[in-house]
């Protein structure tokens, strides 16, 4: 399995509980997208697994050797006793399902009505339980509220104040950071052998921190990108010329990641902008933030016309600009 890079702070709240004795029930892995969320819920669900069939709890941290062979079953989507749920590929083999469905959480219940059969316990990781569909959350929450004996629920949120609050109240939150210069260097190394120092270095400034993130933004000319809306925050777009040029290129199917990065990057720079101001400009800058976070989450949640989103969300960045100077008659 990659390693996992950072985060020693949740790693050892983690393995307090799983040392302890006090394991809870249901842990809420939040962070930025990308920074490694996802892997960190996989590696403890295999770390709670594994330590409950017989391994020495002394190896340091969550990972697992490979050779073991509850790693194995893992790896080969065979354990009896871990059910992973994400969003499933539509029939055209080509998307993802816009949501994790109520069916797909009553499916855990073949986990719980059985005894585990390799170790005391049962984990089920939800990749991410943003995706949840309202009937799946409400049925998820029920088994929060109850939960099954020796079962450990690991669930990955990118925007947890999304979430719904009894959902949140019942589960420990471990939030991952974005990861420091130097240690997103040693996993872009990692991740990416055949990069070089330039890469490396142009990579860790656009991922901001998540290795995911920049590896998923590689090639993509994201410079080009921050250009653009650079040049809205700076001009503005009194015409509605850039904002219209910007939505059509992006939204060319051909276009998707670019799009994707967009979607990501747009909010994070109305964020950056709003660090650098103060009394009714920070406000007023604050609430585009806001607004720009929930449009680009609502988009890729539920698909909404590409051309359309860019349009609105670059009117939010030009609306940054400073205010067109009046000159006297």
């Amino acid at each position: 399995m990659t390693p996992l890079f950072g985060h020693d702070e949740a790693v050892a709240a983690f393995r307090a509980g799983l040392d302890g004795g006090r394991l809870h029930h249901a842990w809420l892995v939040t962070g930025p997208e990308g920074v490694g969320k996802a892997l960190f819920a996989d590696k403890a669900a295999l770390r709670v697994l594994t330590e409950g069939a017989g391994m020495p709890a002394a190896m340091a941290g969550i990972d697992v050797p490979d050779e073991h062979p509850t790693a194995k079953l893992v790896a080969a989507g065979s354990h009896p006793d871990l059910m992973r749920l994400e969003r499933l590929t539509k029939e055209s083999g080509t998307e993802l399902a816009r949501s994790i469905t109520v069916d797909q959480i009553r499916s855990l219940q073949r986990l719980f009505t059985t005894t585990p059969g390799m170790s005391p316990w049962r984990a089920v990781v939800i990749d991410s339980v943003d995706d949840l569909e309202r009937n799946a959350a409400n049925a998820l929450l029920k088994n929060l509220e109850e939960p099954p004996p020796s079962t450990v629920f690991l669930l990955v949120s990118h925007g947890p104040e999304r979430l719904l609050a009894t959902i949140r109240s019942r589960c420990r939150v471990l939030r991952l950071a974005p990861l420091k210069s130097d240690v997103m260097a040693s996993a872009l190394r990692f991740a990416l052998p055949d990069a070089d120092e330039d890469e490396v270095r142009s990579l860790i400034e656009i991922g901001e921190g998540a290795p995911g993130r920049a590896i998923a933004f590689r090639g993509l000319d994201v410079e080009g990108l921050d250009k653009a809306m650079q040049a809205l925050v700076r001009e503005g777009d009194a015409s509605n010329g850039r904002r219209s040029a910007l939505a059509q290129n992006l939204a060319l199917k051909s276009a998707q990641p670019r799009y994707e990065a967009f979607l990501a990057r747009a909010p994070s720079l109305i964020a950056a902008i709003a660090r650098e101001r103060r009394g009714t400009a920070l406000a007023e800058a604050l609430g585009l933030w806001e607004r720009a976070s929930t449009l680009a989450g609502t988009a890729r949640r539920l698909s909404l016309d590409p051309q359309s989103t860019v349009f609105e969300l670059a009117g939010m960045l030009a609306a940054l600009a400073p205010a067109p100077e009046k000159h006297a008659a």
